[in-house]
């Protein structure tokens, strides 16, 4: 079991993603896309690794959503075997960096240290490399363009202790279709609205059936914390919620090969964030 932990934005669900070679996880610019633990498993000759995906880590929790993504990365870190620390030397380390490095720092397992975005500028390296003695390994990677993944995996190999396979050889994930749905309409919900709108929304998938016409009929309702974000969700005429709607069809067909119907209903749910668990 390897923890992927970072601040946000530093493209750790990126990362997943590029060493299992499938889309685990979904991405986007904004904080708090990441809010489950989600394991991807990737399969090698040598062995199986379990890498599991960490929320961002936030400075300041002004809602219990926020403050429970802060207790899952805590959680994740418990019974872990290693830890690849992914740090994003395109911004300075600041007060969110400190506190993960914190919770690495204390821990008594083999850590590496893997600096993203290679294949951008990284003028406050420096910074981060201050805290290389800390680490069993130090390597550059970028998850974007897929380079020098092999050498992060025989890195982690080299470190991880033996132990019995956790997961079946054709198993590359502990996420089940109906939450991965979910994920890939919140992942659209993210690339279409602005500022604090995809903070305020939850997906819930209430039910999916294979028609005899071989199309796959999915309703679900984007949860959401006002009526003002409901209206601005549904945009005018519709116009914003067709977008998300067209946009999480095309790529749950392009995955699944089979054609699908999303029927999505916008619902408010003042008190959502209070429940997340």
């Amino acid at each position: 079991m390897v923890a992927i932990v970072g601040r946000s934005n530093v493209g750790k669900s990126t990362l997943l993603n590029a060493l299992i070679g499938s889309k685990i996880a979904i991405v986007s610019p904004k904080p708090q896309t990441t809010r489950h633990i989600i394991h991807g498993v990737l399969h090698d000759d040598r062995g199986q690794i379990v890498f599991v995906d960490t929320p961002g880590v936030f400075k300041h929790a002004p809602d219990r959503l926020t403050a429970r993504l802060n207790e899952k990365v805590k959680e994740a870190l418990s019974g872990i075997d290693a830890v690849v620390y992914v740090v994003d030397a395109t911004r300075h380390v600041g007060d969110e960096e400190r506190i993960v490095h914190r919770l690495v720092a204390v821990m008594d397992k083999p850590k590496i240290l893997v600096f993203n975005k290679a294949d951008r500028k990284q003028p406050f390296k420096d910074e981060y490399l201050a805290w290389q003695e800390e680490f069993d390994d130090v390597i550059e990677v970028s998850a974007l363009q897929g380079t020098s993944l092999k050498r992060l995996v025989d890195a982690v190999f080299a470190v991880l202790p033996e132990s019995v396979a956790l997961y079946p050889a054709d198993q590359i994930t502990n996420i089940e279709n109906r939450f991965w749905v979910e994920e890939i309409i919140r992942e659209k919900i993210y690339m279409a609205m602005d500022k604090e709108i995809p903070y305020t929304t939850a997906v819930k998938v209430e039910s999916t059936e294979e028609r005899p016409n071989g199309l796959v009929y999915v309703k679900a309702f984007i949860m959401t914390t006002s009526p003002r974000y409901k209206k601005m969700i549904i945009g005018h005429g519709g116009a914003k919620i067709r977008e998300i709607g067209s946009a999480a069809r095309y790529e749950l067909e392009a995955v699944t090969g089979k054609k699908i119907f999303l029927d999505i209903e916008v619902v408010v749910e003042e008190r959502w964030m209070e429940r997340f668990e």
